[in-house]
């Protein structure tokens, strides 16, 4: 453990242009921003995959799927490869690149959208876990009882003591635990290889009239699919802590590259050992019982271990990202003055309270809602689908007016087509969401406008351009009308 520690250091070095503060004692090298990518990637998802897939598409459906969301990802990669080349200033990409678009309100709802969905995605972190262990303690349940509701708060807490230590430790250690979860994915897919069974993927391969049609099939996966692939923009949240910019790009490519061939190979060597029927009904997670029928009860336990190693990764990963995100916009005046506050460690401090308290106060309500794991997952994804969104457009845009390209420089075309292709992507994606999950993210977008205003008085700026009033009255509407159909018990988790 001490030499993978040894080979991520890095000598201490000045603060990185644009951003404010405390000097950023030893950056993040290549090393540990790829385990930054994968570490956020690789987390609960992975290992309730295969049931997920299975429980709205046949075999043909998820390679499907799989094709379209490599290939949008894909997309996603090298937008944010091409922004930190041509936007080199600009810090926490997420953020900067939606606010250099569209100006600072469309800026902070991004930062927004993808702090919140951090941070949901951790409470359906916290669920998972102990909804696993509650497969050996039945106390947990499904990880929404009283008992798991308070080992979740003891170790979120202990988490937070660790990030307070220091940004690169917890970097460090979220590094030696991408290694240790990457292990179980390795050895189930060299088991469920073994296990494979040609007749079983072929059952149903096209689907059944229960599943609809495939074009049904497919869109069903397509929450899914986004679900294990957000953190593809991990390094570039931490483009400001980074040593060598060019690694930002590098690593986004890499931890990519690696999380696709780990996921297609679970989901799809799952099929050919459990028919698509059974998966679908199968208890979460659904690795542990495919590798039971592959290789009996050890299996189970192995991946039930490695998905708690898994999950305790990404949660770290999860809550620095989500501290960043708050931490960056607060030095760029879009957020109020005290999230931009670090302790004599370097972490934002008050932006991992604030993101660790809500947090806490979602795993309480989880007693009350009986919200599952799926559905906590489900709302995550579809807050992020605008920062992606925002991204994508906004490479598209300096592609067309050539900004930080040379004249006549050829990869400025293949460029635009890269970013508008991840455009039509992102818009796919919305619509495969549906209305239900957008009504709800603009429920969670709107409370962001106090804190929006707050920032802006905290400046004696003016509030609202013309442009973002409308933005604003659309936000409003939506939210308002999510209200009121949950009130009447129309919409829910």
């Amino acid at each position: 453990m001490k030499n993978l520690a040894d080979s991520f250091s890095e000598p201490s070095t000045p603060a990185p242009a644009g951003r404010t503060g405390k000097a950023v004692a030893k950056p993040l090298r290549l090393g540990l921003l790829t385990a930054l990518v994968v570490g956020s990637m690789i987390g609960s998802g992975v290992f309730s995959l295969p049931q997920n897939m299975a429980s709205g598409a046949g075999a043909a459906a998820v390679l499907i799927g799989w094709l379209i969301t490599g290939v949008g990802m894909l997309m996603l990669a090298f937008v944010y490869q091409t922004l930190t080349t041509r936007k080199p200033e600009l810090d926490n990409g997420i953020y900067a690149y939606a606010r250099a678009s569209a100006g600072e309100f469309v800026g902070f709802n991004s930062a927004w959208g993808y702090w919140v969905s951090a941070w949901i995605g951790n409470v359906g972190y916290l669920v998972i876990v102990f909804g696993t262990l509650g497969y050996f303690f039945p106390v947990f349940g499904e990880g929404n009882t009283p008992a798991a509701v308070l080992g979740a708060s003891i170790a979120l807490w202990i988490m937070h003591a660790v990030i307070l230590r220091g940004v690169r430790s917890a970097a460090v250690l979220n590094a030696i635990t991408t290694v240790a979860k990457v292990i179980p994915l390795i050895l189930f897919i060299v088991l469920a290889a073994v296990a494979f069974r040609n007749h079983v993927i072929a059952q149903d391969f096209w689907g059944n009239a229960k599943l609809g049609s495939v074009f049904t099939q497919v869109r069903s996966t397509m929450l899914i699919t986004v679900w294990v692939f957000i953190g593809i923009e991990g390094a570039s949240v931490f483009s400001a802590r980074a040593q060598r910019r060019e690694d930002i790009g590098r690593a986004t490519l890499l931890g990519f590259t690696v999380v696709l061939l780990l996921l297609m190979a679970v989901s799809l060597l799952s099929l050919g050992i459990v028919p698509q029927a059974e998966l679908a009904a199968m208890k979460n997670p659904s690795m542990a019982g495919v590798l039971d029928k592959a290789v009996g009860a050890w299996g189970a336990v192995l991946i039930s271990a490695g998905l708690l190693v898994s999950v305790g990764g990404a949660l770290l990963a999860w809550t620095l990202l989500a501290a960043e995100t708050l931490f960056t916009p607060a030095n760029g005046g879009v957020m109020p003055k005290f999230l931009a506050r670090e302790n004599s460690h370097g972490v934002p401090a008050n932006a991992l309270w604030v993101t660790n308290g809500l947090v806490q106060l979602f795993l309480i309500i989880t007693l009350v809602s009986n919200a599952t794991y799926q559905a906590l997952i489900s709302l995550a994804t579809s807050m992020i689908l605008i920062p992606y969104l925002f991204s994508a457009v906004y490479a598209t845009g300096i592609a067309m007016r050539g900004e930080g390209y040379a004249p006549a420089e050829g990869a400025r075309t293949r460029d635009l087509l890269i970013g508008a292709a991840a455009t039509v992507y992102c818009c796919w994606l919305l619509y495969a969401a549906g209305p239900k999950y957008l009504l709800l993210s603009a429920l969670l977008y709107a409370p962001g406008v106090l804190l929006y205003g707050w920032a802006k008085r905290e400046r004696g700026a003016r509030l609202f351009k013309p442009f973002e009033v409308a933005i604003l009255v659309g936000l409003l509407i939506l939210a308002a009308v999510a209200a009121w159909l949950l009130s009447t018990g129309a919409l829910g988790l």
